[in-house]
């Protein structure tokens, strides 16, 4: 805190300031409208958009990937002890993508673009945020299911599946990469 002089009282300061604006005019208030009562809540726009194009794909003749299982994959050829390697944490995640709250078309240019990226990198283990739908409509996950679409189509993946409770549970995916070759 600053100190002042001591010849320098606050009546000096006070009529300063008053001489310093004795020739100014005061603001007008502006001309305000005040809302009575509550607002409406704001309606869910993509809420309601995301669960259209769920009820459309579900249409579309595609099969489900729910089946009350842990979500898990493990590409042929490969050595079942693997998957459990992943499971148990083998391999440090090294990365991470969170796509909950986009839209699906977000979601899987961000996922395509991430593992772009990683593989670039040569990263081996990475952690894909789906989220687990609890903002949903009928509290179902949107992205879930297309994320395990998505991952099986490329070429990339090793495997994947369920991230444990304290890295996001059902609501993430660990993924094994391939490694780069050099």
């Amino acid at each position: 805190m600053r100190k002042r002089p001591p010849s320098v009282s606050t009546e000096d300061e006070a009529a300063l300031f008053r001489e310093a604006v004795r020739d100014t005019t005061p603001i007008e208030p502006a001309a305000r409208i005040w809302q009575r009562g509550k607002s409406p809540p704001p309606v869910p726009v993509q809420s309601l958009l995301d669960g259209h194009d769920a009820v459309a794909e579900s249409l579309d003749g595609e099969p489900p990937t729910e089946t009350g299982e842990e979500p898990s994959y493990l590409r042929a050829g490969l050595a079942h002890d693997v998957l459990r390697k992943l499971r148990r944490g083998h391999w440090v995640v090294q990365e991470v993508v969170d796509l909950h709250g986009l839209t699906r078309p977000e979601a899987r240019l961000l996922l395509a673009e991430f593992l772009g990226a990683c593989v670039k990198r040569g990263l081996r283990c990475i952690r894909v945020v789906h989220g687990k739908g609890l903002r949903s409509p009928r509290r179902e996950p949107v992205l879930k299911g297309k994320v395990q679409q998505w991952l099986l189509k490329r070429e990339e993946v090793l495997a994947f599946c369920e991230a444990p409770k304290n890295q996001g549970g059902s609501g993430a995916l660990l993924v094994l990469l391939k490694a780069a070759t050099r």
